[in-house]
């Protein structure tokens, strides 16, 4: 398995980011694949998939560029950078990525390649072909949703740092990503590949990233910055949320359909609080009366409290959805 040994003030500064270029490298994959990870995402992907391909058709160099970036277990490094400010705006982050010097990025590409980089991508524009792919995945494919998605990453963090503070980095890590756990005495497992150990002692950043698609990896920028990807909690990574109906908003009131609308899946409080954008007291006043009224119930996950719709919630969401065969 591959493991980084982490020093203890390496550890004490590390912290979750929320990254947009990230989520675009995580986009980027799904479109190269072709392939939704899960079933809310497939509409997202034949909404973009075919204008992705007309765009690699039109511009053949960083067609090549990205299935070389992409061709093995090792991602291209200059392709996912680690994010250098705790809120940085993608076009910070692509400014970045368009300064790496062309010989890195022929390196990245043939490490990535496992051989020789071929002729025709040692070109002098092969960074700048690459950035202008992602800045078009940006623009036509993440942006358009970045402002709910950035809520479901931002859950993913208030949740997690929520359990580090009661239970450690165990806590913290548990369910991250398929080999990614805390193994105790500095040792941080990032994958069940058979790599040797990294250590990792003195760097200056140790960051946890979440993205939406169900895709993770790491990088670094030695030695000063280290980066676990992950997805973010999959009870939140679900299809595209509908506005509350008519008939449900009228009976219980925007704020509250709106909650019990996305209780469909088990969420906590802090995940709620950061999909609705309604304050802490407000959320759990709406909880309480949704749950005396045997619309939702609660159950103990861990160190979480988890909330989710009772048959009889979901026979309300139903009729006011106005769904057939439902009373009205």
């Amino acid at each position: 398995m591959g493991w980084w040994l982490v020093g203890a003030d390496t550890l004490a500064t590390s912290r979750f980011v929320v990254s947009p270029l990230t989520e675009t490298v995580a986009r980027l994959m799904d479109l190269e694949t072709g392939t939704a990870a899960y079933p809310g995402e497939r509409a997202w992907l034949d909404a973009h998939l075919a204008a992705y391909r007309a765009r690699l058709a039109a511009d053949p160099v960083a067609a090549a560029v990205v299935r070389a970036g992409f061709a093995t277990r090792w991602t291209a490094d200059f392709l996912t950078p680690a994010p250098v400010v705790e809120h940085p705006s993608f076009e910070e982050e692509l400014t970045r990525l368009r300064a790496t010097p062309t010989g890195d990025a022929y390196a990245d590409l043939a490490v990535s390649l496992g051989r020789p980089l071929p002729a025709g991508l040692r070109r002098p524009d092969v960074v700048e072909r690459a950035a202008g792919l992602l800045e078009w995945v940006w623009t036509q494919a993440v942006r358009p949703y970045w402002p709910r998605r950035r809520r479901i990453v931002e859950a993913d963090i208030l949740a997690r740092t929520q359990w580090l503070s009661r239970g450690g980095w165990a806590a913290a890590l548990e369910g991250m990503g398929p080999g990614t756990r805390w193994l105790g005495e500095g040792r941080l497992q990032i994958n069940s590949h058979p790599y040797p150990p990294r250590q990792i002692h003195g760097a200056a950043d140790l960051l946890f990233v979440p993205v939406t698609p169900r895709r993770g990896w790491v990088t670094w920028d030695e030695p000063h910055r280290y980066a676990v990807v992950y997805p973010c909690d999959g009870v939140l990574a679900g299809p595209e949320r509908r506005p509350a109906p008519g008939p449900l908003r009228a009976l219980l009131g925007a704020a509250r359909a709106e909650v019990l609308l996305l209780l469909g899946a088990p969420k906590s409080t802090t995940h709620l609080v950061a999909l609705t954008g309604q304050g802490l007291g407000s959320v759990g006043r709406h909880l309480k009366v949704l749950h005396e009224a045997g619309l939702v119930r609660r159950r103990r996950a861990g160190r979480s409290v988890l909330y989710q719709r009772t048959e009889a919630g979901e026979s309300l969401v139903e009729a006011g959805s106005g769904a057939p065969g439902q009373p009205r």
